[in-house]
């Protein structure tokens, strides 16, 4: 790859948005550094971009995801991946969560392996958000990051903390306030700069970094284009080659044709690849919108023992041991029920018998969304994992055909199900627009994720003829619009977060469910109005 080497004028960089209080982390080096990642990277990303418009256009008309002809050298090779540095050996319960500071004091302190702070789908993106983001990383990496609340409560870091990797936002979301030469920058782009810029050589001497997740990848080609971002990085900041290490989420459809791929472009930074479930839901409706033969049956029945997601956790789980890459297990979304110990239990049975699932499977590792669930999911891992991993279990009873990875799951649509579809997503876009990208609903932590499929399945359910109800009653619109108007009036007049935002958000999704096209991110719209 050949290193561009201008400098930038930093006057070519603009910020529209009030930085005060910002200042050390909009440093002039620190935008120079991110205009030269942004002129490297920007017209891949938008050629990138316009493949994705064109391989769901061929989904549209009828054509089914595949693997790749061009690429079968690379799935039949004889290759590994780089050598995983010792802060990443054991990864067996992850907690993941947005970049707030409690919330990060909280989870570095939970006694999980790692934790993933998230500026992508449990934050919302506001440049405030953002940036408050930047600084708070910066202190949890120094070990300066401590908070008080407004009762007086101290929190700070304990003596031992989980170790720090970050998911940047997805290759398709922009961060409209950052632009260069007048185009807007990718806020992958802002998230992993700023990040790296002011973090890494310091992480790096700790040999605890820089670490990322990346999201929402669907092709090698995406894959190529960030190991040559970490690459310009580490010439940039003069770190050794291969020092910044990258987990990738395996979360849409067209992916999972890919794997070995996506870990082939990434060999010499890639640790390993994440079932991200609740995405990869949502990548299969969004993926498969137009065939009506595909539906799938209401949320709650789509879990991970239906045949088309077991096949993508199986070979998910042969692909990385093949290539000495660990195979991280999916989110657990329950949060512990409160004063009501039956209820409680039978969340905390769920999340064991998915944990129990994973590790038997083969997988290295699994999330949490919730600090209570990781000695939970760690009893688990303990007791049939007794090693740091499982990269020896190399699943080669294990064979998946592409008839399996697309097969819809049968189930029903209940009215419930169909209610519940409506309030997670109106609840959650509303939040959103208030700023909050996680957040608990019926005692389940909902992110950009798991409303992506509410309103998706709403789409399909409603566009495709014929649709059903359990009691045969027809699915329409009238239907809909009754129950976006009920719950609207609810969240309205309740205390739950994103009252105040209930109209704009309800005006939002009924545009979104009423369009002939599914749109493809609902935080794309929504973007507009935060």
């Amino acid at each position: 790859m050949a290193v561009p080497q201008q400098r930038l004028p930093i006057e070519q960089v603009q910020i529209q948005a009030d930085t005060r209080g910002y200042e050390a982390i909009l440093t002039p080096e620190a935008l120079g550094f991110l205009a030269r990642l942004h002129r490297f990277a920007e017209p891949r990303r938008q050629q990138l971009l316009q493949a994705r418009r064109d391989r769901q256009a061929r989904y549209d008309a009828g054509a089914l995801p595949n693997f790749r002809a061009d690429t079968v050298a690379i799935r039949e090779g004889d290759w590994r991946v780089a050598p995983i540095p010792a802060a990443l050996q054991d990864r067996r319960v992850e907690i993941t969560g947005p970049v707030e500071r409690k919330m990060i004091i909280n989870a570095l302190n939970s006694g999980a392996k790692v934790f993933m702070a998230d500026f992508e789908d449990s934050s919302a993106p506001s440049f405030r958000n953002q940036l408050d983001g930047q600084i708070n990383l910066r202190d949890a990496a120094n070990g300066s990051i401590a908070y008080t609340s407004p009762e007086g409560k101290r929190y700070q870091l304990a003596g031992e903390t989980a170790v720090l990797v970050v998911r940047p936002r997805g290759w398709h979301l922009p961060e409209r306030h950052v632009l260069v030469d007048g185009e807007v920058m990718a806020g992958a782009l802002v998230d992993f700069g700023l990040f790296a810029f002011h973090n890494a050589h310091l992480l790096h001497a700790l040999q605890r970094g820089p670490y990322f997740y990346l999201p929402k990848l669907e092709a090698m080609e995406e894959a190529t284009l960030w190991d040559d971002v970490m690459a310009l990085t580490e010439n940039e900041l003069d770190l050794p080659v291969g020092s910044m290490k990258a987990t990738v989420l395996i979360e849409t459809l067209p992916a999972v044709f890919q794997m070995h791929e996506i870990l082939h472009a990434l060999r010499r930074r890639v640790v390993g690849l994440n079932c991200g479930r609740w995405d990869y839901i949502f990548s299969y409706l969004k993926t498969l919108r137009g065939h009506r033969d595909r539906l799938l049956p209401e949320r709650g029945q789509v879990v991970m023992t239906v045949p088309f997601l077991k096949a993508y956790s199986e070979l998910l789980i042969q692909t990385c041991h093949r290539r000495g890459a660990f195979a991280m297990g999916g989110m657990a979304a329950q949060i512990p029920i409160k004063g009501d110990e039956a209820a409680n239990e039978a969340a905390m049975a769920k999340v064991r018998a998915d944990k129990l699932r994973e590790v038997q499977a083969g997988h290295d590792g699994t999330w949490v969304a919730h600090p209570a669930l990781v000695p939970v999911a760690q009893a688990i891992f303990d007791e049939y994992m007794p090693g740091p991993n499982q990269l020896d279990k190399l699943r080669e009873d294990v064979c998946v055909t592409r008839e399996q990875l697309i097969a819809p799951c049968a189930g029903s649509i209940s009215r419930a199900g169909f209610d519940n579809n409506v309030e997670v997503a109106l609840r959650y876009t509303a939040a959103w627009l208030e700023g909050l990208g996680c957040v608990p609903i019926h005692h389940l932590m909902e992110d950009a994720a798991t409303a992506e499929i509410a309103r998706a399945q709403l789409w399909q359910w409603l566009h495709h003829g014929g649709v059903e109800f359990t009691d045969h009653a027809p699915i329409d619109f009238a239907l809909f619009d009754q129950a976006l108007a009920s719950h609207t009036h609810k969240l309205r007049d309740s205390l739950h977060p994103g009252a105040s935002k209930a109209d704009a958000a309800a005006a939002l999704l009924s545009a979104l469910t009423h369009d002939d096209q599914l749109a493809d991110f609902l935080t794309l719209p929504a973007y507009e109005q935060l």
